[in-house]
Formats: C-alpha cells, sequence, structure tokens
C-alpha cells in the first residue's frame, strides 16, 4: 500500500508540473531588478526560458546584474529607468518592443523603504512611496496593457507586500503605497478576467533579500534599523529570498489570482480579516511598548548605519541577511563595481 500511494503522489506532481503553462520564449519585463528580488525573479524567470527585460535607476547595477544574467546563460535587454517618470517608462516598453516584439509578462516590482513613527515622517515621503510603488505600477500597466488585450494573453504580476494588507507601525508611506498597489491589482484582475489577461497579486511577509541594508531610516535611527534588519533576517519570521522567486514564477506561469509568500504573512493576513479591531489593538501596544520613539525628521541609510552599529552580537544575527545582500547585489556604486 505504501508503494502505491507514493506512486500516485509522484503522479500527482507530475500531472501538477504538466499543467503548468510553459514560459519558454516569452518575454518578461521586472522593473527594479538589478539587485533583491527583482534580481532573482529575473534569475528565476531566465531558468524557465524566458527572455528579459530588466530595469533599474542606477546604471552600474543595472549592468552587474545585466552581466551576472547573462553569463548563466540568459538572453537580457537592461535599460535604465526611473518608473516614477512615465515618459521613461513608455520610452522602455518602445525599446523592449524593438528587442523582442511584444512583452508577454509585467512584473511590477520596483520598491524602496522608509521606516520610522510617523511623526518622523513629512509629506515627500508619502509622495515618493506612491510614485514608485503605485504610480510606476500604473505607468507601466498601462504601457503594456493594449498589446496584452489586443493578443488576448499576457500576465500582470504585482509586487505588494503584506504591508498592503495589515498597516503596520512604523511604515505608514510603504503601506499606504501598498495598499494602492493591491487595489490596483485586485481592480484589474476583475476587469481583465475575460480578456485573456491574467493579473497576478503577490503578497511577501520579510524576506531575506539583504534589503535592510538599503532602506531609510528615521526617527531614532539605530534602534529602528536593529528591530527591522532582526525581523528581515532571522529565520521563521523572514522567507528565504530565492524560494520566495520561485514561487512567484510558478504563480506567474499558473495565472494566480494571489500569492501569500511566508506564513507569518498569511497568518497575519487571515487574522486580520476575521479580526481586524483586535489586530489594530495588538499592533497598538506593540507600538507603545516595542518599538523606539523617536521624531527626527533625518533618514539614514540601512548600510550607513550597520557600518556604525558594528558588533559580534549584531553581526552574528544577521549573517543570514548579509550573506543573502552579498549574494544578490545589495552593495551598489563603487563596491558593486569591484566586486563584478
Amino acid at each position: 500500500m505504501g508503494g502505491v500511494g507514493a506512486g500516485l503522489a509522484t503522479a500527482g506532481v507530475l500531472l501538477l508540473k504538466r499543467k503548468e503553462p510553459d514560459l519558454r520564449g516569452q518575454v518578461a519585463l521586472i522593473t527594479g531588478s538589478s539587485r533583491g528580488l527583482g534580481f532573482l525573479l529575473a534569475r528565476e524567470f531566465a531558468a524557465r526560458g524566458c527572455k528579459l527585460v530588466i530595469c533599474a535607476r542606477d546604471e552600474m547595477e543595472l549592468q552587474r546584474a545585466r552581466r551576472d544574467l547573462e553569463q548563466s546563460g540568459a538572453e537580457v535587454l537592461a535599460v535604465g529607468c526611473d518608473t516614477t517618470d512615465q515618459s521613461q517608462v513608455e520610452s522602455m516598453v518602445a525599446e523592449s518592443r524593438r528587442r523582442y516584439g511584444g512583452i508577454d509578462i509585467l512584473v511590477n516590482n520596483a520598491g524602496a523603504i522608509q521606516v520610522g513613527p510617523i511623526h518622523s515622517m513629512t509629506l515627500e515621503d508619502f509622495e515618493e512611496a506612491l510614485k514608485l510603488m503605485f504610480w510606476g505600477a500604473v505607468y507601466a500597466t498601462l504601457a503594456v496593457l493594449p498589446e496584452m488585450v489586443e493578443r488576448k494573453s499576457g500576465r500582470i504580476v504585482n509586487i505588494t507586500s503584506i504591508g498592503g494588507k495589515v498597516s503596520v507601525p512604523h511604515l505608514a508611506p510603504y503601506s499606504c503605497a501598498k495598499f494602492a498597489a493591491v487595489g490596483l491589482s485586485e481592480g484589474l484582475r476583475a476587469e481583465l478576467k475575460h480578456t485573456g489577461v491574467r493579473v497576478v497579486t503577490i503578497v511577501p511577509g520579510l524576506m531575506r533579500t539583504g534589503s535592510f541594508l538599503n532602506a531609510y531610516f528615521k526617527g531614532d535611527q539605530e534602534s529602528e534599523f536593529r528591530w527591522f534588519s532582526l525581523g528581515a533576517t532571522l529565520p521563521l519570521i523572514s522567507m528565504d529570498a530565492e524560494r520566495a522567486a520561485r514561487q512567484i514564477v510558478r504563480a506567474t506561469a499558473r495565472g494566480d489570482s494571489e500569492r501569500i509568500l511566508s506564513l507569518p504573512a498569511a497568518a497575519l493576513a487571515r487574522f486580520h480579516g476575521v479580526f481586524p479591531g483586535l489586530t489594530s489593538e495588538l499592533l497598538s501596544w506593540t507600538n507603545r511598548l516595542i518599538l523606539p520613539a523617536g521624531d527626527g525628521k533625518q533618514k539614514a541609510r540601512g548600510m550607513d548605519l550597520a557600518e556604525q552599529m558594528r558588533s559580534r552580537l549584531f553581526d552574528a544575527l544577521t549573517s543570514l541577511g548579509r550573506s543573502a545582500a552579498e549574494r544578490f547585489h545589495q552593495y551598489p556604486g563603487p563596491v558593486a563595481v569591484k566586486q563584478a
């Protein structure tokens, strides 16, 4: 009986794999793909046989990512693009069409994180977050949508966040932008379902991409950096980023409506859905008793704070995150050029 059960299980896995659409030859455009999750998604789509369009604002980081992907056998078009600028996005899409003829998969991934209490945030912080993580997704989506609808096929994948489901203290601008991104993604899914275009909403929790080194911190900067970097590094709380990338690409191939990544994120989203008032109370007590106070409006990058706070204990606790940062190109500028 055990052998029969194992055989059925194997057959089931093979059947699921056969049903998963083949992405070979498709063109995937991934925004914010020079480092972190975006770079890993580009690598994973390439492994599935996709042609790539990668973009980022920093030209040196972008070219380093292109070289790494091409060394693995990927066909890559690298385009410098600030996705908060609609004209640059439209130019990037036009260049992608000239190179490949069209775009089959759009992944709206570009993002940035600012951490700190609400009274340390300015109007500009909210505007910048919405420009990058909401309007950037709108610009790219509207640029590729007509060709997808005309072709009656395509995938639009929006990388949102658990912060777009549950607004966590000290991440207000980020959460506002991600809530907007979730609304955009779910609305598009409903409207486009019968056109052949599939919209996939990805909801990650904390992931070990090393991105805490490129986040910006306000208020009590060192304390904010400490809690956030530990959350984005420690096992059980954070998710392996390569595993997350594989799950995102599988969800893209299947055209899933939504994929929440990591058990803590899924649990929090479901708990909030059933007990929204209680969730708010618990987060309020967390903010009051655990998270640091501070009203400084100056911001510091995590990488700079990490150098100021070096200690054996902290380095040991964040070792997985630092290792991810090295592997996933989180060290920009001259350091990145030297390591390339």
